[in-house]
C-alpha cells in the first residue's frame, strides 16, 4: 500500500514537472514572438552561433551542458534526470510553440511590450512550477539554485547577476540586444524570487493532500474488503 502510494505521488510530480515545462516554453516564446528583443541566454546563444558557427538549437544544449557541469561540481551533487529532461525537451517544447499560427507579433509597439511582460510572468511561473515538482531543475536553474546554496544570496540577486554576466558575453559574441532584452534581465530575477517560494509552498500542499487522500482511499478499500 505503501509503494503504490509513493508511486502515486511520484507520476502527479513528473506531471507537474512537464506541465511547468510547457507553460514555460510558452513564456520563452511569447518573449520571442514580442520581437523586442531576446533573452540574455538567447543573445549568448545566437552570439555563439554567429561567432562558431553550428545551429542555436545545438548551442543552447551545449551551453546547457556546460552550466550543468558547473552546477555539479559546486554542489558535488549528481544531476537528477529531469535536469537532462529539461535540457533536450525545452528545445522541441519551443518549436511546436513557434508553429501555432495563433502565436502571432502584435502590430503595436503597446501590443509588443504587453506580450512581452505576459511572456516573462508565464516563465517565471513555469520555471517555479517545475522546478517545486522536485525532479531536477534544468542546467541554468540548477545553477542559479546551486549559487544561492553556495553564497547564502537571494534568488533575485543570483538570478540577476546571471543575466546581466550571460548577456554581457553574448553582447561582445555579437548576440542581439534590444529593449525586450534589457527588460526581461532586470525583470525576470523579480518574477523568478517571487513564484518559486510561491510555487514550493502550492505543490507541497497538493502533494501532502494527494498522498494523505491516496491513502485513506486505500485504507477504506481494505476494510470494505475485510467486512
Amino acid at each position: 500500500m505503501k509503494n503504490n502510494n509513493n508511486i502515486f505521488v511520484s507520476i502527479v510530480k513528473w506531471v507537474i514537472y512537464f506541465i511547468g515545462l510547457l507553460i514555460m516554453s510558452l513564456g520563452i516564446v511569447l518573449t520571442i514572438k514580442a520581437d523586442l528583443g531576446v533573452s540574455s541566454w538567447d543573445v549568448l546563444h545566437i552570439g555563439l552561433y554567429r561567432q562558431l558557427g553550428l545551429t542555436i538549437g545545438t548551442w543552447t544544449i551545449l551551453t546547457g551542458a556546460i552550466v550543468l557541469c558547473v552546477a555539479t561540481l559546486l554542489t558535488k551533487r549528481l544531476p537528477q534526470l529531469g535536469a537532462f529532461i529539461n535540457m533536450l525537451s525545452i528545445g522541441v517544447f519551443i518549436d511546436l510553440y513557434l508553429m501555432m499560427p495563433f502565436l502571432k507579433t502584435p502590430e503595436s509597439f503597446i501590443g509588443q511590450l504587453i506580450m512581452l511582460m505576459v511572456g516573462i510572468i508565464v516563465l517565471g511561473y513555469g520555471m517555479g512550477l517545475y522546478i517545486s515538482a522536485k525532479c531536477g531543475a534544468g542546467p541554468r536553474d540548477s545553477l542559479m539554485i546551486s549559487l544561492v546554496e553556495k553564497t547564502g544570496k537571494s534568488i533575485t540577486f543570483i538570478r540577476g547577476a546571471i543575466e546581466i554576466i550571460v548577456l554581457g558575453i553574448g553582447w561582445f559574441l555579437g548576440g542581439p540586444v534590444y529593449i525586450g532584452t534589457i527588460i526581461t534581465t532586470v525583470t525576470i530575477g523579480y518574477v523568478a524570487g517571487m513564484m518559486i517560494p510561491f510555487c514550493h509552498i502550492s505543490t507541497d500542499r497538493l502533494l501532502i493532500k494527494l498522498s494523505s487522500n491516496k491513502g485513506t482511499i486505500q485504507e477504506n478499500r481494505l476494510l470494505d474488503r475485510k467486512i
